[in-house]
């Protein structure tokens, strides 16, 4: 089963090894609105950290063999669930996303973009898990033998695969930069994991993608305020940063069928 590293409940470094917790490190974050209202956690600390993992990790396998894979919408306005939607409605034809136990992968099943995306987030490093590749299709993993995490290689290999039109997930400005230059508008750029970025970052994402999702990030929220086109979310704002990304976001608003809600402009949490 290997070893896995996250950043999840506020960006704590989070190590498992063939299905052990091994290490907690401190959350640069206390409080997640969505966590609050998922889970019911009121502080992340590591007690509430570690129930959470070992929560994930005997409800849906995480990092474990027998993880399951699909899954159906668990927030309103999720990347995931934008992703999902977006395949649905065949807006795109796939999405390079990245999973524990494979690293990136290319998905067109909007079932296993939500189960791969809406369970676990933030993955900085992970191990091949055989049983996961195979759910996933072997084909369809950049690098099985090793799990590797590269999002332009993988947005590279949906198009060698013959998809034309590929969402891609990204939490590094410089990978958002490479994706449109070396894809141009055959991409459609989700960030990611936004949470301490500098302003200099915030601006380049807003400069090439075409969704943004807040997190904790001041730099993003700021940004956002001059630049976004439209924004969703009431816990944790989703902006559109194209003309794509705001049809895109309008449709989820359409498609949910309530108005649109979003976030006051301070949070009642702290941002960094």
């Amino acid at each position: 089963m290997g070893r896995h590293v996250i950043e999840a409940l506020g960006c704590t470094r989070i190590v498992i090894e063939d299905g052990k917790i091994v290490e907690i490190g401190q959350p640069r974050a206390t409080f997640c609105p969505l966590f609050l209202k998922t889970r019911g956690i009121t502080e992340l600390n590591e007690e509430s950290i570690r129930k959470n993992i070992e929560f994930r990790i005997q409800d849906f396998g995480m990092c474990m063999p027998n993880r399951k894979m699909r899954m159906r919408d668990f927030l309103s306005y999720g990347v995931s669930e934008l992703i999902g939607m977006a395949l649905t409605k065949g807006m795109i034809d796939a999405a390079v996303m990245v999973c524990e136990g494979t690293g990136t992968v290319v998905v067109s099943d909007p079932e296993l973009a939500q189960g791969i995306g809406g369970r676990v987030s933030g993955i900085i490093e992970t191990s091949p898990i055989e049983e996961i590749i195979q759910a996933v299709g072997r084909d369809h993993v950049l690098d099985p033998e090793r799990a590797t995490i590269d999002q332009v290689k993988g947005a590279e290999m949906a198009l060698s695969l013959g998809y034309r039109r590929v969402a891609v997930t990204v939490a590094r400005a410089e990978d958002a930069l490479e994706v449109r230059r070396r894809l141009g508008q055959r991409s459609a750029i989700f960030a990611v994991h936004t949470s301490g970025l500098s302003a200099e970052d915030a601006e380049t994402l807003f400069d090439v993608c075409d969704v943004i999702t807040a997190c904790a990030s001041r730099a993003v929220r700021d940004a956002a305020r001059r630049r976004a086109l439209y924004q969703v979310g009431n816990k944790v704002p989703i902006y559109a940063a194209s003309l794509w990304g705001e049809v895109l976001l309008k449709t989820r608003v359409e498609m949910l069928g309530r108005p649109n809600v979003t976030s006051p402009e301070e949070p009642p949490h702290p941002l960094f």
